[in-house]
């Protein structure tokens, strides 16, 4: 484990960032995979789960830590009244305990207010505790149910400055990204010659 690390950069992800999204959840150890799907998958499994998730009606977001993308959240709704979503979160391994699972529960949360989300659900295994710690501090709810843990969010409705906050990062985030690009391709242009 890392001692905690205050970089890396927290943006939405877009359907350009499949593979990395794909890349990331497929780096997850067996705990961590077997604890962010709630039960034990494959490799193929991962892989059409992530080519898929952003045909959905999600959200996610990932931090990057030197162009790396080391941990998601995503939210999806699961309503037709569009008021109720689940959630979901996971950090590769070696950089757990570095504030990002904090971080990126404050991302989704924001998200899911600014969307008119009303209850935001958080299914987790029994043995998670790290999650369910994770999310009493984001101040869930936590209810046992058959072996499975669900912690349920209630956001606050939406602001002004909610909204504001949301656009704001979301600049950053996108000004980080192309930033971020130029200087691999800087970087990629320098090394790249022979």
């Amino acid at each position: 484990m890392i001692a905690r690390y205050e970089g890396g950069a927290i943006r939405k992800l877009w359907a350009r960032d499949v593979p990395a999204f794909r890349d990331h959840l497929l780096r997850l150890d067996a705990a961590t995979r077997r604890n962010r799907f709630g039960m034990v998958t494959g490799d193929e499994f991962v892989t059409r789960y992530a080519e898929t998730s952003f045909a959905l009606d999600t959200v996610i977001h990932g931090v990057f830590v030197d162009g790396r993308l080391l941990g998601v959240d995503e939210f999806r709704r699961i309503d037709g009244t569009r008021r109720r979503a689940q959630a979901a979160l996971s950090v590769e391994s070696e950089w757990q305990g570095c504030g990002f699972g904090s971080r990126l529960m404050e991302a989704v949360i924001l998200a899911a207010r600014n969307r008119g989300i009303r209850r935001l659900y958080m299914n987790c295994l029994a043995s998670n505790a790290q999650m369910q710690r994770l999310a009493l501090r984001h101040g869930a709810e936590l209810e046992y149910e058959s072996g499975d843990v669900v912690g349920l969010v209630l956001p606050e409705t939406a602001s002004a400055a909610s909204q504001l906050r949301e656009a704001v990062g979301d600049g950053f985030a996108w000004t980080t990204a192309i930033m971020d690009l130029q200087r691999r391709s800087f970087i990629g242009g320098l090394f790249g010659r022979a």
